[in-house]
This record gives C-alpha cells, structure tokens and sequence, in this order.
C-alpha cells in the first residue's frame, strides 16, 4: 500500500471526528466516480487500523446506455479488491434529480438495514459542499439550506440510528482527482457529468471554474468553510428556538402559539419559531413570505390573521394567541 498525505489527513480527520469508530459496519456508497473511488480506496487501505467491516452499494439508476458496463466495472473493481458489493438497480428510470436521490438514500436504508450495516459514507467533497451552498443560495435558501452537507446525520427519520457520513468534506474534487492519477484507480467517467441541463452541473463546469479564474483559486474550499461555519450558528439558532417554542406553544395542541414570550425575542428566533409553528400545524409547505407574513402578527391587533396559506389554512391572533385555523 502506498501511504500518501491523503491516507494520513482522512485518518486524522476520523479521529478528530469520530466519525468512523473502530470495528463499525460501513456501507459505502461507490458510483465509480473518482469521489467514491477515492474514498473506497482510501477506507480500505485505513481498515487495518481501524478493523471496519467494509462493504460497497452501487446503485444503477439506468438513466444511460452504458449503465449496465458501469455496474459491472464496479463489481469487478470491488471482486479485485474482495470487497462485498451490493447492487441495485431502478425498475424504471427517476425522473430528476430529486427523485434519483430518494431512490438512491431508499435502497441504502434498506441495504443498510438488512445488513446490519451501522454507518452508510458517501463521497461528497468540499466541492460538492460548495456547489451545494451556490444551488440552494440562488434559489432562495436561508442559512440552513447553505450549511447543507454536513459531516454526519441519521440516514433518515424513520432510521435515524443508521450514520450517514461524509469523510471527504476537507478535500476538492482535485484533491480526489489527484489521489486517482497517483495510485492509478481506474476511475468511470459518467457522461451524464458533462450535461448543462442539470443546474449542479452548470455550478461545477461553469460557475465555480469562473469564481477561481477571476475571484479567488480557493473559492470552493472557502465557500466550503462558509458553510462549515454556518452549520454550527445553525444548531445553535435551532436549538435555542426549540426552546422558545416550548415556552409558548400551548398544551397538547401544534396550532395554538402564545405571543407573549416571541415578543422580547430576537427576529432571528421569531422566524425560527413561526417556521416550526406552521410546520407543525396544518401548513406543511412554508415559504419566506409565510412566515414574514406570521411573524408580523407577533405584534398585531386582535383579529389580524394572514391571507390564505398553503393546505387552507391561516394563521390568526386570538388574544394573546396566535391560532392556525382552517380558511
């Protein structure tokens, strides 16, 4: 084995975190790529250290003609390696990304949990992060959609004792890139990378190559220590409105809130707050108007409500409550 830089950072990085603990069950999330490969390699090569018992999923989403050859050039890299593999194929194409990512976190609960696995590790870097934070950024997202991609989280609410880690996040896609071309890993390349029409895609080959020519050559690991820091105000943020909302949510109902104890609050808590009063109640889909729109009542006459909200409901003050009442 060759014992590189990369080798000795991740596995510092492991025990900093904790993020792997010895003798786990780890799942690993391989397209193929150079990010997955890179991270495959890497595990196996730290599992003497660490005593992991390693296996791969790949997940074949047959949107491309060639996917059947990438599904067997992963199985035979893993067969050379003696790596279990699992393989799972969509019964009919996802449409979008969205749905190809809930397909794909799907078959690695269900995988993960038949197989007892206790961790489930993706491939996403710095750059994903990066790439991450621009997306959710353009479309409107406030400071928790840009600390998306987080080190580690529970797979899925209905699963949330099963791990989902990514170790790579202090590397850049040409970190990985450059660990591939020393060790010589036969990286898949996948064409559907190169396609404009996936908004991800147009971030990574068009607008952050531009923020490194003309802004900063670190742009992306900066943008990735951005939402690094953000992560953390973020917990704190939540927690601390978690709070509030205990103080005034009222008994055994989600739809009735007391002012009184939002009114010294900060704003930054006040959103917070009115965001889980609406979710929890009746309004399942909030916007940033919604809930400017309730926070507005914090302050307002008896009687003041907002216009109609999604799932037919408002939200109107009932003194000194705020009350979510069907239109």
């Amino acid at each position: 084995m060759n014992w590189t830089d990369d080798h000795a950072r991740l596995h510092q990085l492991l025990k900093a975190r904790n993020l792997l603990p010895a003798e786990s069950r780890v799942l690993i999330a391989v397209s193929g790529g150079q990010d997955s490969l890179c991270l495959l390699r890497l595990l196996l090569d730290l599992q003497p250290h660490w005593h992991w018992s390693l296996a791969v999923i790949h997940c074949d989403h047959q949107w491309r003609s060639d996917s059947a050859a990438n599904v067997a050039h992963v199985r035979s890299l893993c067969q050379g390696w003696a790596v279990p593999i699992y393989v799972e194929v969509a019964p009919t194409p996802p449409k979008g990304e969205a749905a190809a990512r809930n397909w794909r976190y799907q078959c690695f609960q269900e995988i993960a949990q038949a197989a007892q696995f206790d961790y489930v590790v993706t491939g996403h870097t710095a750059s994903d992060r990066a790439e991450t934070l621009i997306y959710n950024l353009v479309r409107g997202s406030g400071s928790d959609g840009l600390q998306s991609l987080g080190w580690s989280r529970g797979l899925s609410q209905a699963c949330p004792q099963i791990q989902l880690v990514r170790p790579l996040l202090r590397f850049t896609r040409l970190e990985t890139a450059e660990f591939c071309q020393l060790l010589k890993l036969p990286v898949w390349e996948d064409s559907t990378n190169q396609a404009l029409q996936y908004a991800r895609n147009r971030i990574r080959l068009e607008v952050l190559p531009y923020f490194a020519q003309h802004l900063n050559p670190r742009s992306a690991l900066h943008l990735a220590q951005t939402s690094e820091l953000l992560s953390a105000e973020v917990d704190y943020l939540e927690s601390q409105a978690t709070e509030l909302y205990q103080q005034a949510i009222a008994p055994q109902t989600d739809q009735q809130l007391d002012r009184r104890p939002l009114q010294a609050a900060h704003l930054a808590l006040q959103r917070r707050v009115m965001r889980q009063f609406l979710q929890n109640g009746l309004c399942r889909s909030v916007n940033f108007e919604q809930i400017e729109a309730a926070v507005a009542l914090i302050s307002a006459p008896n009687g003041s409500q907002t216009s109609t909200l999604s799932g037919g409901v408002c939200v109107r003050v009932v003194a000194p409550f705020l009350q979510i009442v069907l239109v």
